[in-house]
Order: structure tokens, then C-alpha cells, then sequence
């Protein structure tokens, strides 16, 4: 299959909805579903990952964890994604859903949202399963995907080699971006039912061609296939053409429920302590409602307050010892409109043994509705309730060395942030342990304020280089 990435049009194909055994090009819908996992909050990119028995088992292509070990997402993330290794696969599918199983269905969840209608996953790794079949066409879909819903993750599939934590590892595919001009990923794929599979994506000036293969004989003979199907498609393709992005899926967590873009319910986003009180306000006094030059109520309606006052008083005054204090007010011949008035201030002359509290809840039910009260219609449109994710755009961070102890590299992230409050401010501040020694990282930046970071410490003769999310 071949195809313009910029509009999605195929340029060639031959057997492309043909389901064979994908290898590890299945690690591309692993891959997708953690980066969204991390785009909704799911995970976040430091958090330390526990290694299961089943992912430490995996056969190789493996990193070599080992049961019981804990590394951070962003490891397990690079080891899948250059060197395709299969244990680091299963725990990336574990940390997401909880086991490969669950993780498997949502891949399938995923692959139909996303039209790859001729796709069914069984693992996270590719390794052959019966029933754990896809095509040409379908990972070339998937290929689209990748490049345009996650561009900030696609510079993975072209390094040539990367820090997996544990150690370096070497990109699977070094052989061909190293010999094919503007090639910059994506996947490659080998088992003994699948053969040698490969999805490639290659930009050349203006236009981004991918391909994809199955079922190579040998990785030289893979290779040279795929560099003939990127040049019939860099040969066939506009060398203009308006970018139509694919349309990102719905969001399916875990559970299965779809939050669609345009839905009828409402979401209330909870940032912060409620900054105002959903109590009722209090029915407005007559006093108030003269000012608001609002009719007060009729002599007689007034008049049917008498009875109501005194069961109020004889009901809520409370004494000290927690008995009810019974008030026998004064008869009293006729109530007017100036007595219904001085209602509102009888709170004020309780005994002592009344809080202030309770006084104000008696004095609202003393003043009763002077005016008819405010109606509001109840929306009972339906609500969702979602956590904001802290990830949201700010990735990337910047490194300010390597030190040999963690005193060292927190002293050098505070003298530096002293020194760099402007674009320093609000960031976070970690000494991360590594091979090495310890980084000193300030985290939780923006890609331009992160490069603005760098451009003022080299200035200033300071060290300093940009990390980037993944």
C-alpha cells in the first residue's frame, strides 16, 4: 500500500486488505493507545512502571526487565518503539489497562474507531497468536494516525538509537532510514508466520508518502521493496496538495464509553476549591422590598402571620441544655403593617442561649415571602464530571546537567532557577537518577518555553538542552 499522508489518497496498492500476521508493527496501536493514555491523564510520562512476571517472560526482541523492577513510562515507551521489545510492550499494556487481555480489547475498541476494519489484536507485542490479524491498508491508516494525532511522539521512529533507561538500545529500522533519502520512521515487523514487515513514512520537500509491506523474504529484500513503493509514491504524488488531517477517534478509556466531540452533557472541569456558594439566597424582607418598591402584602395577609410568629418562636428557641424554652407572647388585638415589619428584627432580641446561627436561620423563617420568590427552571441537562489532566501541552523540560550526587544536582536547580525566574517559574524541579549520575531537570514546560530556557542560560555560559517528551 501506498499513500499520500497529506490527504490520505492511495496511490497503489496490491493486496492491501489481506489479513496477515502484523509482527511487531502491532506495537504501533500499543504505542497510540499509551500516548493518548498520557494525553488524558491516564499516566504521566516519569511515573514508575512495575514490571509483571508475564511482561519480564516475554521472549525476545526484549529490553531485560526483570520481575519486581520498576522504570518510568517514557523507557518502556522508547524500548518499544526503536528497539520493538516485546516485554517492554506487555508492561506498556499492563500500566494502560490493567492486563493484556483488558489492554487487547481496547486496542480493538481503537483500531474500529479509527476505521481499521479488517484488524483484531490478541497481545500488545505482535508475537503470532491465532485470530491476531491486520493489512496493508489498515496499518497504513494507523501509520496516518500516528504522524499527525501524536506529532510530538513521532520523532521516536526515526532515532537511530536512544536511552531506554536500562540501557542504549538500536533502532530496528537504522538500516533504512540511515539509506533512504527523507525517510523519518515508522515500524518494523518480523515473526516466522508474518515474515518481514515494515511500515515507512519519507518526506521529501512538501510531500510525505507512506508504505507499507508485508510478508518480506529477508531485510534487505523488505527494504528494497519499500524504497520502490516510496518512489512510485513521491513519483505519483502532487507535488502541492492541501493537508486534510484524519480525524482524531473519540476518546475510549478503559471502561469503554465514548466521550465524543459535540456531546449533549455538559462537563464541569473541577480546578479548584468552590469559589462561590450554591446556597439560596435568603427571601428578600419587606424593608427590602420597599426600597425595591415592591407592593407589601395586604393587611390580612399580615394579619396570618400572628400564628405562624408565635409557633416559630415556641419551636425554635433553644436553651443552653439543648430543652425547648416555650414563649407565651403577649395577646396582642390586631397585627399592622409597621408589627409585621418589626418581624424581621424579633431574632435580634432571642436569649442569649440562641447561637448566632440559629438566629439568622429563625430570622428567615420569621420574614416569610414579602414578594413572590425568583422561579428557577432546573437544568437537568446531563453532566459529566472530568479530572483535568496536568499533562495537557507542557512535556517537554530542559537539562541542566549531570552530577554525581542528588545534593549536586539539586543545588545546580536552584541556583539556576534563581537565576532563570523568568521562564523557570513554575516549573518542576527533579534530580533524576540515571546511570550516570543524577540529571537536573526542570519539567513541566511548554516546547517554546523550554527552547526559550536554553537560548537565555547559553547565554549566560550555562548548560543546557532541551528534552523533549518523549
Amino acid at each position: 500500500m501506498v499513500m499520500d499522508a497529506r490527504t490520505g489518497e492511495v496511490l497503489h496498492s496490491r493486496n492491501a486488505d489481506t489479513r496477515l500476521h502484523p509482527a511487531s508493527l502491532t506495537k504501533m496501536m500499543t504505542l497510540y493507545i499509551v500516548f493518548e493514555a498520557v494525553k488524558h491523564g491516564e499516566l504521566d510520562l516519569d511515573q514508575k512502571i512495575r514490571i509483571s512476571k508475564k511482561a519480564a517472560a516475554e521472549p525476545p526482541s526484549k529490553l531485560g526487565l526483570r520481575a519486581g523492577q520498576r522504570i518510568a513510562l517514557r523507557y518502556l515507551i522508547r524500548a518499544a518503539a526503536v528497539k520493538s521489545a516485546n516485554d517492554a510492550a506487555t508492561a506498556l499494556g499492563e500500566a494502560v489497562s490493567g492486563s493484556e487481555a483488558a489492554f487487547a480489547r481496547r486496542m480493538n475498541r481503537t483500531a474500529k474507531a479509527l476505521g481499521m476494519s479488517r484488524t483484531t489484536f490478541k497481545n500488545a507485542h505482535g508475537l503470532t497468536e491465532s485470530g491476531h490479524l491486520s493489512t496493508a491498508r489498515d496499518m497504513t491508516t494507523l501509520g496516518r494516525h500516528l504522524f499527525y494525532d501524536y506529532p510530538e511522539y513521532y520523532n521516536l521512529f526515526s532515532r537511530r538509537s536512544t536511552d531506554a533507561g536500562i540501557k542504549a538500545v538500536y533502532n530496528t529500522n537504522r538500516r533504512f532510514l540511515a539509506a533512504y533519502r527523507g525517510a523519518d520512521g515508522i515500524k518494523t515487523g518480523y515473526t516466522r508466520a508474518a515474515g518481514f514487515n515494515l511500515v515507512s513514512s519519507a518526506q521529501r520537500g512538501e510531500e510525505r508518502i507512506i508504505a507499507t509491506m508485508f510478508g518480506g523474504s529477508s531485510t534487505a529484500a523488505r527494504n528494497k521493496r519499500v524504497a520502490e513503493l516510496l518512489d512510485m509514491g513521491f513519483k505519483r504524488a502532487p507535488t502541492r496538495a492541501a493537508v486534510r488531517k484524519p480525524r482524531p477517534p473519540a476518546y475510549v478509556g478503559n471502561a469503554g464509553t465514548k466521550v465524543a466531540e459535540g456531546a449533549t452533557g455538559k462537563t464541569i472541569r473541577l480546578v479548584t476549591a468552590v469559589s462561590k456558594s450554591m446556597r439560596p439566597l435568603p427571601r428578600p424582607t419587606l424593608a427590602i422590598a420597599a426600597n425595591l418598591e415592591v407592593e407589601p402584602p395586604s393587611e390580612s395577609a399580615a394579619a396570618s402571620l400572628k400564628t405562624t410568629i408565635q409557633d416559630a418562636l415556641q419551636e425554635a428557641i433553644v436553651v443552653a441544655d439543648g430543652s425547648t424554652a416555650v414563649v407565651t407572647p403577649e395577646p396582642r388585638p390586631e397585627v399592622t403593617k409597621a408589627e409585621t415589619i418589626e418581624a424581621s428584627q424579633i431574632a435580634e432580641i432571642l436569649p442569649p442561649a440562641v447561637r448566632p446561627d440559629e438566629k439568622e436561620a429563625i430570622k428567615e423563617t420569621l420574614l416569610l415571602a414579602a414578594v413572590t420568590p425568583e422561579v428557577h427552571e432546573i437544568d437537568d441537562t446531563p453532566v459529566i464530571v472530568t479530572k483535568i489532566s496536568n499533562t495537557s501541552e507542557k512535556f517537554w523540560g530542559v537539562n541542566v546537567g549531570n552530577y554525581a550526587s542528588r545534593y549536586a544536582a539539586e543545588r545546580a536547580l536552584l541556583k539556576t532557577a534563581l537565576r532563570e525566574l523568568a521562564t523557570l517559574d513554575g516549573t518542576d524541579r527533579k534530580a533524576v537518577k540515571t546511570s550516570k549520575g543524577f540529571e537536573a531537570n526542570f519539567t513541566g514546560m511548554s516546547r517554546e518555553a523550554a527552547e526559550l530556557a536554553c537560548r537565555r542560560l547559553a547565554a549566560r555560559n550555562t548548560e543546557c538542552s532541551v528534552i523533549s517528551p518523549s
